[in-house]
């Protein structure tokens, strides 16, 4: 079978980035105090990103007027319903076509697997509205899954995890090799590494059940960055390094000769509810720039790895800390639209 469709790797030039914003739930909090400190972290991070290029913020009808408080002039408002603000989740995953003309896969969302918290009955439909505003070619999928559940090099390989794709709440049904077709023929990839599982935290109860853009992020097809938990008494520890020697298996079985690099976890160890799944590969690569998680304890180390191996784009670090405490990060909230041509 030969891929139609092919998703380009995060660095190619882009047109804009989506964003959805916080509105009434789980996202938004149930205090003032944490309203305010969701719409402060999605508009830093909005804002940073419109200092490089175009941004298109969804926002739930009745939104527009608190939305424009917080956000930059320059921000485009596009208006549609919304349960939540996880536009990489939500939203399509954007694949470019033989001939250059872009795609927009949307894929079936379901809440992260149906979890009880969630309400997607909006959220569903933002794939469809998104691919529309944006003049993409619809490509329909039955198949549960994510934008944070696939990190792909554009060249054919995606990295996803076992506990995602195969997750019972999301498809019970699908195989592996189920899975590896629809990924074929939606996004164009051909080899598929399959990563054991995600982070601890990101199997609590507001977590994703692994989703892989925590866990390993392609610079280039021929260098990986993947997320390194130092402390040994961490449980994410283990997951890690498990993580990696999968991959380097994976890799060394197919002959294929790639850098990884370790990027370790900040000295942030835990918060209030125990140990955290801070981890800086949940970056977002942009035209000139790559807009980096920060987290105040030991940044240096990360963010000058990031500097290294995206010469020539600016590190631009935002707080979010107040993005992992609601089950995500940066790429969490984010969604690129690629270039044609």
């Amino acid at each position: 079978m030969t891929a139609k469709w092919q998703m380009p790797i995060e660095s190619h030039p882009q047109e804009r980035v989506w964003m959805a914003w916080p509105t009434t739930g789980y996202t938004l909090g149930e205090t003032a105090e944490d309203a305010t400190e969701a719409r402060t972290t999605w508009a830093a991070v909005a804002n940073a990103i419109s200092e490089f290029e175009p941004v298109t913020m969804v926002v739930n009808p009745g939104d527009e007027a608190i939305a424009r408080q917080f956000l930059n002039g320059s921000i485009t408002l596009l208006e549609a319903p919304l349960n939540d603000a996880w536009m990489r989740d939500i939203g399509p995953s954007f694949v470019l076509g033989e001939g250059g003309e872009l795609g927009a896969v949307n894929y079936v969302f379901n809440g992260w697997g149906a979890q009880d918290w969630a309400s997607w009955d909006k959220d569903q439909h933002i794939g469809r509205i998104i691919a529309e505003a944006s003049g993409a070619t619809l490509i329909n999928s039955e198949m549960v899954n994510e934008g944070g559940g696939i990190q792909v090099d554009g060249t054919g390989r995606v990295i996803i995890t076992e506990t995602v794709q195969l997750d019972p709440g999301r498809n019970p049904n699908l195989t592996k090799q189920d899975v590896e077709a629809e990924l074929l023929r939606t996004i164009g990839t051909d080899s598929v590494l399959w990563l054991p599982r995600g982070l601890t935290r990101d199997h609590d109860e507001f977590g994703t059940r692994g989703h892989s853009d925590i866990l390993a992020a392609f610079v280039t097809p021929d260098l990986l960055l993947m997320h390194q938990q130092p402390n040994e008494n961490h449980p994410d520890h283990a997951i890690a390094a498990r993580n990696r020697e999968v991959a380097e298996a994976w890799f060394a079985d197919r002959g294929e000769n790639i850098t990884i690099l370790d990027l370790p976890a900040p000295a942030a160890q835990r918060d209030e509810e125990g140990f955290v799944d801070y981890s800086y590969i949940n970056h977002l690569v942009i035209n000139d720039a790559v807009i980096a998680c920060s987290f105040g304890e030991g940044d240096d180390r990360a963010l000058g790895i990031l500097a290294d191996v995206y010469e020539g784009r600016k590190i631009v670090p935002v707080d979010a800390k107040p993005l992992f405490a609601r089950g995500g990060g940066i790429h969490c909230i984010t969604q690129q639209q690629p270039k044609v041509g």
